[in-house]
């Protein structure tokens, strides 16, 4: 039977969400103008004012805001309400340069944990279940949006943080964990860990993962699900917006509905800007309906994917978004040629290997040079120098038909690439571009 957290909006007649989006998007455009010089400043330039936003029909008028601008207006710049009102600062991990410190009232919190919790109900929880949250704490979104979602369901909540995996694991053990809530990264290695102490699935007593903060296939979901012997959902969201929970999957795995009546998703050409319909896939673009202390209007996330709208069986009528292909920040141009590493990642799961590999880019004598290297797992480990050439060979072949370049493939023995207990280091550019 599925489960709701807030069931009269989550599964409310489209015109009733229409309406709510509505009324929150115009009263929102008149705060960020009112509280927000730097946002005004844009809608200036771009010759709109309040007035001219009468609808969520009028949202394509709004100019829109990039990472670039946050970057540009830290740290108070897009703050809407005075520093005395926020209670909470979060931020990004800052690996692309300087960090994005979102702002948050109470308010705003509350309505963040709402979300969550949405997600965790989605995936089956109750206040019977007992939930780890392994996502990073402190300024990482992932840890706390949880954790606080966990609370509003009434789950007995485990806030181990990231780390320790050994202690991740007597946890889930003695105090029998029923929801395991990490990045997809993290998750494979807790169940390649457990597998080696000795756990089966059905050892191990977690019925459903909610996993988040990076990129992962569908084959690295099956994967999870075989090991821990659990239903994998997948969550997102950013710090830009709140954290986790923007949208979530529900029991048809078919995406992830998107809380519409807290955001409003576009989908745009990356190029022109321009709105593509239901189905296109582009650039996913956020505006947050009722963030108090940073409330971003038109926010480019940089994710690729798509939208639905078609009915979906769970009974929620919020739009979907299908599972982000890439971005466009991280997505690799090389030799002209588009490359995710989600694509890398399905032909190694395709054809046996774990989620465990590096992709390492170079430029020698002004060509391109792409490196995978893949772990191999214990049960294919071997030195026979001409198996390991035959499967480099194989996996090579593999890449070259999904890429359309070629790759050099280096095997290397089980854990000889760095685990990762936050999010994957799965791409060194070494290119000076």
């Amino acid at each position: 039977m599925e489960r709701y957290y807030q069931e009269e909006i989550e599964c409310a007649p489209r015109e009733v969400i229409k309406a709510i989006q509505d009324e929150r998007l115009v009263k929102q455009v008149q705060h960020v103008w009112d509280n927000v010089p730097y946002y005004r400043k844009k809608m200036e330039e771009k010759g709109v004012t309040p007035a001219d936003i009468k609808s969520s029909d009028d949202l394509y008028k709004l100019p829109f805001i990039s990472k670039a601008d946050l970057r540009e207006a830290y740290p108070y710049g897009l703050v809407g309400v005075p520093l005395e009102d926020c209670v909470r600062i979060q931020s990004t991990s800052g690996t692309t340069g300087k960090r994005v410190v979102a702002f948050y009232t109470q308010h705003d919190i509350d309505l963040w944990e709402e979300c969550c919790a949405r997600a965790i109900t989605a995936a089956g929880g109750t206040k019977e279940d007992v939930c780890q949250v392994s996502y990073g704490y402190g300024l990482f979104t992932g840890g706390p949006g949880l954790n606080g979602g966990s609370h509003k369901v009434g789950c007995l909540t485990i806030p181990t943080s990231s780390g320790n995996t050994d202690r991740q694991i007597m946890f889930i053990m003695d105090l029998q964990a029923t929801i395991l809530c990490c990045t997809p990264s993290y998750a494979a290695y807790l169940g390649e860990r457990m597998k080696e102490l000795g756990y089966g699935p059905d050892d191990i007593p977690l019925k459903a993962g909610i996993f988040g903060a990076e990129a992962w296939s569908e084959e690295m979901r099956h994967d999870i699900e075989k090991t821990l012997g659990i239903k994998a959902y997948d969550i997102y969201g950013l710090t830009e917006l709140s954290g986790p929970g923007v949208s979530f999957e529900c029991s048809a795995q078919a995406g992830m509905h998107v809380n519409e009546d807290h955001f409003i998703a576009e989908i745009i050409d990356p190029d022109t800007g321009e709105v593509l319909p239901d189905g296109e896939q582009g650039e996913l673009v956020f505006t947050s309906l009722d963030k108090e202390a940073f409330p971003l209007l038109r926010y480019r996330t940089r994710d690729i994917c798509r939208l639905t709208r078609e009915k979906c069986s769970c009974g929620r009528t919020h739009v979907r978004m299908e599972k982000p292909k890439g971005r466009t920040d991280d997505m690799l141009i090389i030799r002209g040629v588009n490359v995710f590493p989600s694509q890398i990642e399905t032909v190694l799961l395709n054809n046996g290997y774990a989620a465990n590999y590096q992709i390492i880019v170079d430029r020698v004598n002004n060509t391109d040079t792409l490196d995978v290297q893949v772990e191999m797992t214990p049960e294919m480990f071997t030195d026979n120098i001409g198996e390991i050439s035959a499967r480099q060979a194989q996996l090579a072949a593999g890449l070259q038909s999904m890429l359309g370049i070629k790759a050099k493939v280096t095997l290397v023995a089980p854990k000889a690439i760095a685990r990762s207990e936050g999010k994957a280091v799965r791409v060194i550019d070494k290119r000076k571009i």
